[in-house]
Formats: C-alpha cells, sequence, structure tokens
C-alpha cells in the first residue's frame, strides 16, 4: 500500500463494505441457525468475523479510518469476555501498525520538508520504517550530530482522505455500537475530525511537544523526547526507545504492569497541571516503558489545552461525586452542563450513574480489571439506552469543554484495565487536581461540600 487512497469512490467502497459484509454474515448465520447450530455460536462467529473485517479495513485505510480504530481498540476492556476474546488478537494489531509506503514516496515528503538536500541532514536514515500511525509513518535515523531520531513522515493525500472518512464512518454507527456497547460513537467521531484536523498540522503538533518535552523535562518518572526539526509534513525528535506498552500488556511482569499504569495515570492527570494541556490519545502505541523505569511518551498531535477553571471544575465534580450527596451532585452537574436544566430528574438515581465513575479517586489504591471495566460499561449502558419520555438519559449533556478531557480519561481506563494495573488514585488526584481537596477555585469560591 502506497499513499492513502485518495480517490473517494475507492474509499467509499471499502467502508461501504463493512455493513454489507455484517448483513452477509447476519444472514449466513441465520441459515446456520435453521440446520441446528447453536444461536449462541452463531452470534460468536459472527461477532469474531465482523470484528476481523471491521479493523482489517479500517488499518488498511489509515487516515481517519485508522484512527478511529485505534480509539476503539481501547474499549474492549468494557466488552462481555465471551465476545473480547475473539477481537482481542484484531483490535491489538492496530494499535502498533499499518501498511508502509515505498521509500520513493517517503523520499518526496522529506524533499518537500527538508529540501532536496535533505539527506545532508542526517547521518543515517532507514528507509524501512520502524512504525506506522493513523496519518503518518516512522523513520529512525541518526541526525547529523549523531542524534538518534524519529523521524514522522505524514502520508501524501492525509488531508484530503479524512473528511470522506468521516463521513462514511459517522453513517457505520449502527454497525459499531453492538460491538461496543456503551460506547456513543458519533460523538467520539466528531471530536475525533476536530483533533485529526490538528494531527495534521506538524507545525501544531511540534509546538504541543515542546511545551511537554519543557514541563517533564528532568522528571524521573516521565521523558518526552524533544523536537529536533520540523518543516511541513515532516517532524523529527529524539528517538525514544524501551518496551512498547502493547508488549507490556501482553507479557510484562506484574511490576512493569503496575508501574506503567501509575505513570501512565499521573502523565495524563499532571499535563493540565504542568503545561496547561492534556494527552488525549492514549492508546498502548503511543507509550514506552524505558530500561530505568521512566514511561516515555509519543504523538503530541491531539494534545488539548485545559484552562485552570475547567482544570478546577473537574476536581470540584469528582469531589462531589466522591463526598457529596445526591442532592449536591445533582447541582453540580446543573451547574457544568452535564444535565439539561430545564429537566426533572430523581437525584438518587443520578447519583447512582455518577458515583461508581467518581469512587475509584477516592480509593487509595484500585486494581484496574476487564471485569471492573465491564461492570461500569453495563452499568451506564443501562441508563443510556433508556429513552423512554422522562428517562435520565433524555437529560443527559456532554458539554463541548469537557470532551478532550473525557476521552483521555476514558482511553486512560481501558488500557489500565487491558495492563490490569493497580494504581494509587487518589494521591494523584489530591496532588494535581485543583478543586478536589477542597482548595478554591480561580476566582477564590472555596470548594467545600459536605463530608
Amino acid at each position: 500500500m502506497s499513499d492513502i487512497p485518495r480517490r473517494a469512490v475507492t474509499r467509499t467502497a471499502k467502508l461501504a463494505s463493512l455493513p454489507l459484509g455484517f448483513a452477509g454474515r447476519t444472514a449466513l448465520g441465520f441459515g446456520k441457525r435453521t440446520i441446528g447450530r447453536p444461536a449462541e455460536a452463531v452470534a460468536l462467529e459472527v461477532q469474531r468475523r465482523t470484528a476481523e473485517q471491521l479493523f482489517s479495513v479500517l488499518g488498511e485505510l489509515k487516515g481517519g479510518a485508522m484512527k478511529v480504530g485505534q480509539l476503539l481498540s481501547i474499549f474492549e476492556t468494557g466488552l462481555p469476555e465471551e465476545l473480547a476474546g475473539p477481537f482481542r488478537a484484531s483490535l491489538t494489531r492496530l494499535q502498533e501498525s499499518a501498511p508502509p509506503m515505498p521509500a520513493a514516496t517517503t523520499h518526496r515528503v522529506l524533499a518537500e520538508g527538508l529540501g532536496p538536500d535533505w539527506r545532508d541532514r542526517f547521518a543515517e536514515f532507514a528507509d524501512r520504517p520502524a512504525a506506522a500511525a493513523s496519518i503518518g509513518q516512522v523513520h529512525r535515523a541518526v541526525w547529523h550530530d549523531g542524534r538518534e531520531v524519529a523521524v514522522k513522515v505524514q502520508y501524501p493525500g492525509a488531508g484530503r482522505a479524512l473528511m470522506s472518512d468521516f463521513n462514511q464512518i459517522s453513517r457505520l454507527s449502527r454497525l459499531i455500537n453492538p460491538l461496543f456497547p456503551g460506547v456513543e460513537v458519533k460523538p467520539v467521531v466528531a471530536d475525533l475530525k476536530r483533533r485529526l484536523e490538528k494531527e495534521l498540522d506538524y507545525v501544531d503538533e511540534a509546538r504541543a511537544q515542546t511545551a511537554f518535552h519543557d514541563a517533564y523535562a528532568g522528571d524521573p518518572d516521565i521523558l518526552v523526547p524533544a523536537v529536533v526539526a520540523q518543516s511541513g509534513n515532516v517532524l523529527v525528535t529524539e528517538w525514544l526507545g524501551g518496551t512498547p506498552l502493547a508488549e507490556v500488556i501482553a507479557a510484562g511482569t506484574r511490576e512493569d504492569r503496575d508501574r506503567a499504569g501509575q505513570l501512565l495515570f499521573r502523565f495524563l492527570l499532571s499535563g493540565p497541571a504542568r503545561c496547561g494541556m492534556i494527552h488525549i490519545d492514549p492508546h498502548p502505541g503511543n507509550f514506552r516503558l524505558l530500561d530505568d523505569g521512566r514511561l516515555g511518551v509519543m504523538d503530541f498531535g491531539g494534545a488539548a489545552r485545559v484552562p485552570a477553571e475547567l482544570q478546577w471544575s473537574i476536581g470540584r465534580l469528582l469531589r462531589i461525586g466522591t463526598l457529596g450527596t445526591s442532592e449536591e451532585i445533582v447541582a453540580a452537574l446543573r451547574e457544568e452542563g452535564f444535565l439539561d436544566p430545564g429537566g426533572e430528574v430523581d437525584p438518587e438515581q443520578v447519583a447512582a450513574l455518577v458515583v461508581p465513575h467518581a469512587t475509584p479517586f477516592a480509593e487509595e489504591r484500585l486494581r484496574y480489571t476487564r471485569e471492573w471495566m465491564r461492570r461500569q460499561t453495563a452499568h451506564g449502558f443501562g441508563v443510556a439506552s433508556d429513552m423512554r419520555p422522562g428517562a435520565l438519559a433524555r437529560q443527559l449533556r456532554l458539554p463541548p469543554q469537557y470532551l478532550a478531557v473525557s476521552r483521555a480519561l476514558a482511553g486512560c481506563g481501558g488500557v489500565l484495565c487491558q495492563l490490569e494495573a493497580e494504581v494509587a488514585l487518589r494521591a494523584e488526584a489530591v496532588r494535581w487536581l485543583p478543586g478536589f481537596a477542597g482548595d478554591q477555585d480561580p476566582e477564590g469560591e472555596a470548594a467545600e461540600i459536605t463530608a
């Protein structure tokens, strides 16, 4: 595969094959049931084949399609075990690889970005990519000053393909939703569309990575590689070694899993306080566990700004969710825009929905597991699927300012469950979330609530 397929008809046909394939497998399943195969076995086979086709096509198309696949891959922890098993291999493949583009195409992009003499800037350059991501691939090289570097090269035609991808994928929610109960695909895809437009801009990514690098310089636990050069659709950063988080998930020791999970949680929670931004793409392909125990972080194209006022509001909401009364929870959610201001709700029902998601932050330590995530997902899905008049689901909203942070924390939770990591949550929240410990907001209002 070379460039991202740019002809709209080609990409549309590939994406259109997904619901058609699903319909065909469903019909085949019905036929098999009529000749005596158990319904459960047929359902599992249909689900497995659907997952294989879904993630194969998304990975092949790269661009926005693959990005959606990468995001969905972290939600496998919320699937029932009888369905999660057949999915896991297909999902994990998306997190680390995609078909590479030919060397000649890579050289053309490098010449357009760094100039016709681009080779003079490197002592060594490996034409075979070390990794392939959603909108670009990474080559290992040696900079002219001897530093090992990662050279990120954007796929030609990536920008032109993205809008078509997202328009098509948003129409596939009927297919994707049954695979991932509890995941609202349409708003996730809409947010991804906005974020991926930013990721196409390597100037913006270089600026964000530099801010994170400066904020974590000398940190004993977190390493963010420095930006070495950026021009056009080329981004050169220091090389990051270590063990990919996907390998830690697959075969890491309990100690490595716990450490990686703790540092991942700390990094995401501390970003807003340390540099005013949060890394919102926490799939395993973006992290490495280094030999010295530090967590290495890559890919800052999706970083989102989190102003001080929003940081305090998040901390306050989590504190109220852990210690507040049902009435205080409802009042806080209305104030922040999570509930329809004019609707009537049962405070006890609202608390029953919110508290399970907030109470982990009150735990000194919590072992994340797939079973725990499935319980959380099943509970939320039950509420969200009740669309009767007056039901709580009709009153719920996700304010736009919370979308990026919600995506980051949800993604982090999925990875922690894949790691099955035990994490000290409360200490990190107290340290990094203003408002969580009852301190004052940026306007000087105390955050005290009823304990």
